[in-house]
C-alpha cells in the first residue's frame, strides 16, 4: 500500500476505519511517526508488538483525543498527572497513571500502570479524534519502526523499516524529532523516567517540586532500555578534545572504512570521509537526530563517530538517545 498524503480527501477517515477494525496504521506525532492500533484491543495490540518484534511485556503509549479519554483509562487521573496535562496537553509529554482494572491490559504490559499522551500534532489528533467517533477510546503507538532501532521521523522511514502493506498518514517531517518525556505519577513523588524536548526544569516549575530519578520500584517506560534507538553502525560518542584528536591522524594514514562523524566542531577531514554537522541548538539537533544516524546508515556507515553535546538541562533528551544508541 503506498504511503498516504493525511492531507487527501477521505485519508484520515480510512485510516480510522482501519483502526476501529482492529488493523495497523502507520501516523506522523509531532515527536515521531507512531505505529497504531485501537488500545482495548488485545488482538489489535498483539499485531504491534509481532510488526516490531517488540517483547510484549514492554509496555504501549497510549494516545489519547483529550482529558475524556484519558479518564477512560486512569484509575485516577492524579493531581500531579492533571497538573502536567493542563499544562502540556496537546504536546510531548506522556504521563504514566494508575490503570483502570480490565482495561488496556495488553497495551500496558500486563502492569497496573499505563502512560497517557495527547499529541500536538494536527493529524495525530485528526485521527484520534475520528477515531473516537466509532468507538475507539485511545490509540497504543510505539514508533514505528523495528524494535531497538532508529525512530521514524518520516514516512518514508515508517516504509522502509515495516513495508509497503502498511497504511502509512504521510504528514510530512516530525519537527520535534525524539520521543515524548515520560513523567511517571503513580507515586507520591513524581519520578522522570525518560527525558525528552520537553525539559525536567520546565516540568518541575508547572510542580513545584523536583523530579525524582526512576528507581527499582518505577513502572517499565517505553525507550527506557539500555541500548535503544541504534543504527546497524557502531556509534561511538567522544568528547570535542577526544574527537580532535582522533580525528587529526586520518589524513595521515589509510583511512578506515565506512566511517561516519557528527560533530559541532570543524575537523580536518578528508573529503571521503562522511561528516555531517551538528547545530549547537538542542531542538534543531533533536529535530534532526534520528534522520541524520539513518542517513550515515542508509549511505553505508559502519561507524559514526557522534561528538558528545553539551550538559545543558536542554540537551538531555539528545544525549539519552544517543547513549542508547551508542549502548547497542
Amino acid at each position: 500500500m503506498p504511503l498516504v498524503a493525511a492531507q487527501r480527501s477521505g485519508a484520515i477517515s480510512d485510516a480510522a476505519r482501519l483502526i476501529a477494525g482492529g488493523d495497523l496504521v502507520g501516523f506522523p506525532t509531532e515527536t515521531v511517526y507512531g505505529l497504531g492500533a485501537r488500545a482495548d484491543d488485545a488482538t489489535a495490540v498483539a499485531k504491534i508488538f509481532a510488526a516490531k518484534g517488540r517483547p510484549s511485556e514492554h509496555p504501549l503509549i497510549v494516545h489519547v483525543a483529550g482529558m475524556e479519554q484519558a479518564a477512560f483509562f486512569a484509575d485516577p487521573v492524579s493531581k500531579v498527572a492533571g497538573l502536567l496535562m493542563a499544562r502540556f496537553w496537546p504536546g510531548p509529554l506522556t504521563v504514566i497513571v494508575p490503570r483502570r482494572r480490565g482495561v488496556a491490559t495488553a497495551a500496558a504490559g500486563g502492569q497496573a500502570s499505563i502512560g497517557l499522551r495527547m499529541p500536538a500534532h494536527p493529524v495525530a489528533l485528526a485521527l484520534l479524534r475520528e477515531c473516537a467517533t466509532l468507538g475507539v477510546p485511545g490509540i497504543a503507538a510505539p514508533s514505528a519502526n523495528r524494535f531497538g532501532r532508529i525512530s521514524p521521523t518520516q514516512a518514508l522511514h515508517v516504509q522502509q523499516e515495516l513495508g509497503d502493506e502498511l497504511l502509512v498518514l504521510d504528514g510530512g517531517a516530525c519537527p520535534v524529532g525524539i520521543e515524548s518525556a515520560i513523567i511517571d505519577c503513580t507515586r507520591d513523588r513524581p519520578s522522570l523516567l525518560r527525558p525528552g524536548r520537553l525539559d525536567r526544569l520546565q516540568i518541575e516549575h508547572v510542580l513545584g517540586v523536583p523530579l525524582a530519578e526512576p528507581d527499582a520500584d518505577s513502572p517499565r517506560a517505553s525507550g527506557t532500555l539500555v541500548a535503544h534507538y541504534a543504527p546497524v553502525a557502531r556509534v561511538r560518542l567522544m568528547e570535542t578534545a577526544a574527537l580532535r584528536a582522533a580525528s587529526e591522524p586520518l589524513r595521515r594514514r589509510e583511512l578506515p572504512q565506512g566511517l561516519a562523524v557528527y560533530s559541532r566542531v570543524a575537523l580536518p577531514l578528508p573529503q571521503n570521509i562522511m561528516h555531517r554537522h551538528m547545530p549547537g541548538d538542542a531542538g534543531l539537533v533533536a529535530s534532526e537526530l534520528f534522520s541524520v544516524l539513518r542517513e550515515l546508515d542508509d549511505a553505508g556507515a559502519r561507524c559514526i563517530w557522534v561528538e558528545l553535546p553539551p550538559l545543558g538541562v536542554e540537551w538531555e533528551g539528545v544525549r539519552d538517545r544517543l547513549q542508547r544508541a551508542a549502548a547497542a
